[in-house]
């Protein structure tokens, strides 16, 4: 069982349909329907991901969207504690990225798919981009 972790901006692709990752970013996606893959993604992720399908499709169809995702995939939880772990690692520079990581690591995820891989220079999970992992992973 692969236990994997969305980051937003996979998410903001697909909800937007924004190419040319949208191709890759929905096949990673679509592993949800597979029973040897566990999707996560975090509440924070799905914000970001609100908030820029809402700016492209309005308000109603960017929740319908996050509706529809959440049928798929599982969200972790960023609690006080994955919030300090985040702001106690010193070398991480973006808190925003630190909370992705510490709710991936609480969730068990093995990976974190991304197209910014340099985000998470301090991750101890696999980081890989959609196309890394669709080439490496299936």
């Amino acid at each position: 069982m692969k236990q994997v972790f969305i980051d937003a901006n996979v998410l903001v692709a697909v909800m937007n349909k924004e190419y040319p990752l949208f191709s890759d970013a929905a096949r990673v996606l679509s592993l949800a329907d597979r029973s040897d893959y566990h999707l996560f993604t975090s509440p924070v992720c799905l914000a970001i991901a609100f908030y820029f399908a809402e700016k492209k499709s309005g308000t109603s169809l960017a929740k319908t969207k996050i509706k529809l995702l959440l049928e798929h995939i599982k969200v972790t939880t960023v609690d006080d504690k994955i919030v300090r772990q985040a702001l106690s690692n010193l070398t991480i520079h973006d808190v925003e990225d630190g909370m992705q990581y510490y709710s991936a690591l609480a969730s068990g995820c093995t990976y974190i798919v991304t197209e910014d891989k340099e985000d998470y220079y301090f991750s101890d999970i696999t980081v890989v981009s959609c196309c890394e992992f669709l080439r490496t992973c299936l």
